[in-house]
């Protein structure tokens, strides 16, 4: 396998080339640049406590509308003051923004939006958006008993095609490498897609029957892309032995999910997806490749992914966020 390229930049990374705004409302706002994606805009929400989503969403705004032409606004949770802060779980700004969403990329883990902000997310879901959801979206939601949207707890199972299950491999001492599903490789989000990489572990998952995989998730002994295979058993939780390469988890996947409104949701689901996963220039492609993929454009046979100004997310981990940042410091003065 060859080697892979990270970016070596600040923690935070405040200088970009894309012209942006924050506004009132907390979210950030990147306009259209030229590409395929013209006329298309995409809602990206970070919102979870342990796996840097407020430094991997606006890097994936920057890309999409940078290299691909899609107007993108990112979304984020944030306390009192207006800071960003993961773990406002029953914050989201701006969800109005949802109401003209052509698509979503979320990265989000047991948010309790209140009703007011559920609406334009539940709005958006009936009018049939794809999604693309990465890692503990899997576990989107955990809104309280009396949510006019509670059946939205079960958002991961019943659309993305899998829920919060285990941990497959050991939590932060056995990486993932992302080994392409033979049967499916010429499937068009696949396009461009090689070294999948992150640091982050495999999640048991079992997604459906309707479900396309693409990737899966072998466990590594240790945290670099050239580890051995690990190689011992273990249970699944339906308490089965198994071992843990054989078969190996499915990490990403498709499927085409009917809605209540009668609408299908286009859906890309990858259990990978921490900020420092995607250092791995295929992972990044795959879920760009998802976007177009969900809209029902021609996914690029290499989409250019390459990020814009610096990115190097902060380690994963909860509280491991950093601290006193304004939505605005993503969206500094035009060049």
């Amino acid at each position: 396998m060859k080697a892979l390229t990270f970016f070596a930049a600040p923690a935070l990374a405040l200088a970009t080339l894309v012209p942006a705004h924050a506004d009132a409302t907390g979210s950030v706002s990147y306009p259209a640049g030229k590409g395929p994606g013209a006329g298309k805009k995409i809602v990206l929400i970070a919102g979870d406590e342990e796996y840097r989503s407020e430094d991997s969403m606006p890097m994936f705004a920057k890309i999409l509308s940078e290299r691909q032409g899609f107007q993108c606004t990112v979304l984020f949770s944030t306390g009192a003051d207006g800071k960003i802060d993961p773990n406002a779980g029953s914050n989201l700004t701006n969800p109005e923004a949802l109401d003209s969403a052509d698509a979503i990329v979320m990265l989000i883990r047991f948010r309790k939006w209140p009703d007011d902000a559920m609406k334009h997310f539940d709005a958006a879901i009936k009018r049939g958006v794809p999604v693309v959801g990465l890692r503990t979206s899997t576990h989107a939601f955990q809104l309280p008993k009396g949510s006019t949207y509670e059946t939205y707890n079960s958002f991961g199972k019943r659309v993305l095609g899998e829920q919060w299950v285990s941990h497959w491999g050991k939590h932060k001492s056995e990486a993932t490498r992302g080994v392409i599903e033979a049967a499916n490789a010429k499937n068009p989000v696949l396009n461009g897609v090689t070294d999948v990489f992150g640091d982050s572990d495999v999640y048991e998952a079992a997604p459906p029957a309707d479900a396309t995989i693409l990737l899966r998730g072998q466990v590594l002994k240790g945290m670099n892309p050239t580890d051995e295979p690990a190689d011992y058993s273990k249970k699944t939780a339906k308490g089965a032995e198994q071992k843990i390469n054989d078969p190996m988890m499915p990490v990403a996947w498709t499927r085409e999910v009917k809605n209540d409104a009668g609408k299908t949701n286009r859906i890309l689901c990858t259990t990978m997806g921490a900020g420092t996963d995607l250092r791995s220039e295929g992972l990044r492609r795959l879920v760009v490749n998802g976007v177009f993929w969900g809209l029902g454009l021609k996914v690029p046979d290499k989409a250019d992914v390459t990020p814009v100004g610096t990115y190097e997310p902060l380690p994963y981990g909860f509280n491991g966020f950093k601290k006193d940042v304004m939505p605005a410091a993503h969206a500094p003065a035009t060049r």
